[in-house]
């Protein structure tokens, strides 16, 4: 079995690190920054709301939401199918351009 010592021992660096080995194993030999990538655009915000609609319409989308996912059709979840939903009547309307 070998030599029990403290914590701090080993954690001192026998024999001494050289900068520009551990510089080099850090940063990769890499002398310029990697410019920044350019990002696609963002998906839409949501914003939670909260409203009450007729009984039979909630069971309807229930069923056609899991109707769906069991079928692995999209849009599946109700978010989904009530965002296809509501597009082309606020379009129609000229609320959403």
């Amino acid at each position: 079995m070998s030599e029990r010592r403290p914590l701090i021992e080993g954690l001192k660096s026998n024999p001494a690190n050289d900068p520009v080995v551990e510089k080099q194993f850090v940063f990769g030999g890499r002398t310029e920054p990697v410019p920044p990538v350019e990002r696609a655009v963002a998906a839409p915000v949501r914003a939670p709301l909260t409203t009450r609609i007729r009984a039979d319409y909630v069971a309807a989308l229930k069923r056609a939401s899991l109707t769906r996912q069991l079928d692995g059709q999209i849009p599946s979840s109700l978010q989904e199918i009530l965002e296809e939903a509501l597009e082309p009547w606020l379009t129609a309307h000229g609320y959403v351009p």
